[in-house]
């Protein structure tokens, strides 16, 4: 009996320790943004987009379609003169408290990223306590970040969605774009020797025609967005764009590379053959030379050929040697490109000086001043591709070939 007692006294106890759901929000009190896009008006003056989901009209159909009479998201903008301060004022807008806990994307306007910086930005995102630190971060290239918020989009009900799959996938497959998040570009911001590379989003077409909900209405929309390339840094400030084409160079670098397509001429046929790349490694270093340091990359690439429209005989192993030379030549002159770029425009967005600083911090000293003006622009780089063909395909050989051994029986 006298354990009884003491079992209920603990309980007892207990119980009024326990807090409550205090700080709980009700979903009827909320309005969840999913992005945020910022830009500045005729008066210097921060406009802050806000696409904000609609509930019942994204339950049951995210994925194409409409679930609801209306769109799915709404998108309200409201001006201050701080981020912070947009955020403030927009509560005159909206009727609800403004969410940023599912916020997946900010896109901010090229505008703000060439001649302001993004780091009061970056500061304000980073402060608040709702917003996360993995919030998905691009610039708006030849647009304003409203437009690439506003425009509806099919497949993916959610612009904002849609945008970052977009990245992505584009990452994943093709090789000349990559996603980043806001601690990725704080950590480039505050790491010795290191400047950022934020990806570009860009919106065509009828912008108006887009916004509204007839565009989904059509086989081919009025208006899409899709990415748009990478945008290089010298510390928070855009100073330059690489389209995805040669923006490979730079992802390669930076060990990013998941799968990529490489093509090369085949005698006077262009982009004859395709090469998927499957699996890479890079090995980046240097040594000093007086002081100076001169770096090494070593790339080494497995892939598959994915089409050949040349009448050769690819199981020929020479053949293949000499396909796997020109995929060397093509991914070297790629890099080349990159650093060229970068050193052309005085940044150092691979990294090199982090690699000095972490190794021989000392030395860095003696360079850390003038790096990306003077340094970083003339180092040199030997570049070392080793690139190998795993398989061929379902195909031995290509039919251009059977189609040439016939003509010549």
């Amino acid at each position: 009996m006298k354990n009884k007692w003491i079992l209920l006294f603990s309980h007892f106890v207990i119980i009024t320790f326990l807090t409550g759901c205090g700080s709980q929000k009700e979903l009827t009190d909320i309005a969840i943004v999913t992005a945020l896009g910022i830009d500045k008006d005729e008066n210097g003056m921060y406009v802050g987009t806000f696409q904000i989901v609609n509930p019942t009209n994204v339950a049951g159909g995210l994925q194409g379609g409409s679930a609801g009479e209306g769109t799915a998201v709404t998108v309200y903008t409201a001006t201050g003169k701080n981020i912070v301060d947009v955020s403030r004022r927009a509560s005159i807008k909206v009727s609800r408290l403004l969410y940023y806990a599912h916020t997946n994307l900010v896109v901010v306007s090229e505008d703000i990223a060439r001649e302001d910086g993004i780091s009061n930005i970056l500061d304000a995102l980073d402060r608040d306590v709702q917003f996360r630190t993995t919030t998905n971060f691009a610039i708006a290239r030849n647009a304003k970040a409203a437009d690439i918020l506003s425009i509806v989009t099919p497949i993916d009900k959610i612009p904002a969605k849609k945008a970052i799959e977009n990245l992505k996938f584009s990452e994943k497959k093709w090789g000349g774009n990559i996603i980043v998040n806001v601690r990725e570009i704080i950590e480039d911001l505050t790491t010795t020797g290191k400047e950022p590379v934020i990806p570009g989003y860009a919106a065509e077409g009828n912008l108006e025609a887009g916004k509204q909900l007839e565009n989904l209405h059509y086989t081919s929309p009025k208006a899409t967005i899709h990415a748009a390339g990478l945008g290089v840094f010298k510390g928070d400030k855009l100073i330059n764009w690489v389209d995805e084409y040669d923006g490979i160079g730079i992802v390669w670098i930076l060990d990013k590379v998941k799968e990529a397509n490489i093509t090369v001429d085949w005698k006077e046929s262009k982009d004859a053959i395709s090469y998927q790349v499957m699996r890479d490694n890079i090995k980046v270093s240097y040594e000093l030379d007086d002081s100076i340091p001169n770096f090494s990359i070593y790339i080494r690439v497995k892939g598959d050929l994915g089409e050949v429209d040349a009448p050769i005989n690819i199981n020929d192993r020479k053949i293949q040697a000499e396909i796997e030379k020109k995929l060397e030549k093509k991914i070297k002159e790629k890099i080349q490109f990159a650093i060229k770029l970068a050193q052309q425009n005085k940044t150092d967005i691979f990294g090199f000086g982090e690699k000095i600083y972490r190794s021989n911090p000392d030395t860095w000293k003696t360079l850390n001043q003038d790096w990306n003006d003077e340094r970083f622009p003339e180092i040199k780089v030997k570049i070392t591709v080793d690139a190998s063909i795993l398989r061929t395909g379902l195909k031995t050989n290509p039919f251009l070939f059977q189609m040439d051994q016939k003509q010549k029986k």
